[in-house]
């Protein structure tokens, strides 16, 4: 199996008649899911979906795709395919369209819908083109026709793109629900036929590549659920990603039955689950929805609450709950349903929640305890039943960490696809198709885009470890003033400490070692301010260091008067 090397330069000029792929996000994590295919001089892209941060990124809402590789390019762009509406897929969309706000998007009714929806409270309106399976379109140099798949939201779809150079699929998220709770059944008819005439290259789903086995149907979580509402004796609160239909529908169709009203919780589930209901996607008996605020008219073993947190999010409805620092409050014998896998990275943050709720006394039902999730991602007994369907003749996995990339990519050659012809590579780097044979060609800059509040891609990672070591190991300020034409101390020196666990007496014992510093500074004939905050960091930093062994920041300010 190929794979990337630290080495690699900018690429080549694309060669006449060869398609160029380049992954913007999505490889060696969970999320960012963003990929430009390049022909004839035009630009596809294939989702533009966002990364959520780690604890270890504190004061970062998001984190975008790169687009500096293709920000010279906007006019080259041909069309956004969005293969479904998870945040992880569509959610950086609005910041593309900030910077050419025209690219048209494609996808699926539901797709769209929800990206449209978003896009409102950016104050944007796109140029939509809706697809549906079965369905084949001319988008600039690109032919290009869907296929369905099941996932965990409805209405995912597949891409084909066929150029010149060949015929690529992109399965997008996908797995192979037998008995999917709509009926929409990943079409194995259409891969197969695909791959009769020849797929000559495969960026198929990884996520779950290391699972043995075949995912569940999730007509199996509804036994897990019926018996939490059956055992609750006050409120049942479900958490959910707010774009998981299937799931949201199950808990409707329960709590009809045991007689209990529905409330949603948070903007996004509330946004989304009203986008379902107008298009049929969610079938909601009348009635059964109430609004938040009437919550109190109905007693605790009359409501159901569904809202957003089941991955630990900080300002997620659940964790704030958790964290008493939400109108609902948690109180005993309450029933929270985690009704989602946990993502890769985000165990921590879950188990907080968890044991928050704890302790207030609820009752905590989650993949842990009971089956009450399926994954929405094929496992490796699927994908080896894929690859057999396709056999391709080159594979480049996606959507995954390492992990999952180079276990894909072991099954792919299970299958009978060359080890060669299986591509590992990672976000930047650009792989060709050229004569049907995939290599890697190179990389562009391809770094994390934070969001921060309103600013976008101002955060650096300098500033993060900056904001790590103020969170923890806090910080200590020192002003001096020092007399511009002796150079001696005429003022302070003034140390002050806040989070870094020393007593204000205790910095006491550094201020004669800076006097002395400056001193000798002076004597040297050292006078450029810049210089002298260093010292005064270097003085005030090994003394720290040396007395408590810690090392927070220092903050020097030296004025000359």
């Amino acid at each position: 199996m190929s794979h990337p090397h630290p080495e690699l330069g900018l690429p080549p000029e694309l060669p006449e008649g060869a398609l160029r792929v380049t992954p913007l996000g999505g490889l060696g994590e969970i999320g960012r899911n963003m990929t430009v295919f390049e022909y004839a001089g035009k630009l596809l892209i294939v989702d533009c979906g966002v990364l959520f941060p780690e604890p270890e990124q504190p004061g970062v809402d998001l984190i975008l795709p790169d687009f500096t590789s293709i920000r010279d390019r906007y006019e080259d762009v041909v069309a956004v395919i969005l293969t479904h509406g998870h945040e992880d897929h569509i959610g950086a969309v609005p910041y593309l369209l900030k910077e050419r706000a025209d690219i048209p998007l494609v996808g699926s009714q539901l797709t769209l819908a929800l990206i449209e929806a978003k896009l409102a409270e950016h104050r944007i309106r796109p140029y939509t083109l809706e697809v549906k399976e079965g369905q084949s379109e001319r988008i600039g140099p690109f032919d290009c026709s869907f296929l369905a798949v099941n996932h965990s939201i409805p209405d995912a779809l597949a891409v084909v793109v066929e150029t010149g150079a060949g015929v690529v699929l992109h399965t997008g998220d996908f797995k192979m629900d037998q008995l999917p709770l709509d009926g929409r059944l990943t079409d194995l008819t259409g891969i197969a036929k695909l791959g009769e005439r020849g797929i000559d290259m495969v960026l198929c789903d990884s996520t779950n590549a290391e699972v043995p086995g075949f995912v569940p149907s999730e007509r199996e979580i509804t036994p897990a659920l019926e018996r939490a509402f059956a055992q609750a004796t006050r409120r049942v609160i479900v958490a959910s990603f707010a774009s998981h239909v299937h799931r949201i529908q199950q808990v409707l169709d329960i709590a009809v039955k045991h007689r209990r009203k529905v409330a949603f919780i948070g903007r996004s589930m509330v946004r989304n689950m009203g986008v379902a209901r107008d298009l049929g996607y969610l079938k909601v008996p009348d009635g059964l929805v109430i609004d938040a605020r009437a919550l109190d008219d109905y007693a605790p073993e009359q409501v159901v609450l569904i809202c957003t947190g089941s991955q630990g999010e900080p300002m997620a409805a659940l964790s704030r709950m958790a964290n008493r620092d939400h109108q609902i409050r948690i109180v005993e014998d309450d029933t929270v349903i985690l009704a989602s896998s946990l993502i890769p990275g985000n165990e921590t943050a879950v188990y907080r929640v968890i044991n928050g709720l704890t302790r207030w006394g609820a009752k905590v039902v989650h993949k842990g305890n009971a089956k009450v999730h399926v994954s929405g991602h094929a496992s490796a007994g699927e994908l080896l039943y894929f690859y057999n369907l396709a056999r391709p003749r080159n594979v480049m996995p996606v959507h995954g960490e390492w992990r999952h990339l180079r276990a894909n990519g072991e099954l792919a050659v299970l299958t009978g696809v060359p080890a060669d012809r299986v591509v590992i590579a990672e976000d930047g780097v650009t792989v060709d198709l050229v004569d049907k044979v995939a290599r890697i060609t190179g990389k562009v800059p391809c770094g994390y885009v934070y969001v921060d509040g309103l600013s976008v891609g101002d955060v650096t990672e300098a500033s993060l470890k900056d904001r790590r070591i103020l969170g923890d190991e806090g910080f200590i300020s020192v002003f001096v003033v020092v007399d511009a034409d002796t150079g001696k101390v005429s003022g302070g020196p003034e140390v002050q400490s806040r989070g870094a666990g020393i007593d204000d007496s205790a910095l006491a014992a550094v201020t004669p070692l800076i006097e002395e510093a400056l001193a000798q500074a002076a004597a040297d004939g050292v006078g450029d301010a810049y210089q002298l905050q260093q010292l005064v960091r270097r003085t005030v930093g090994k003394w720290v260091s040396d007395t408590f062994r810690r090392r927070p920041m220092i903050i020097p300010v030296v004025v000359e008067v």
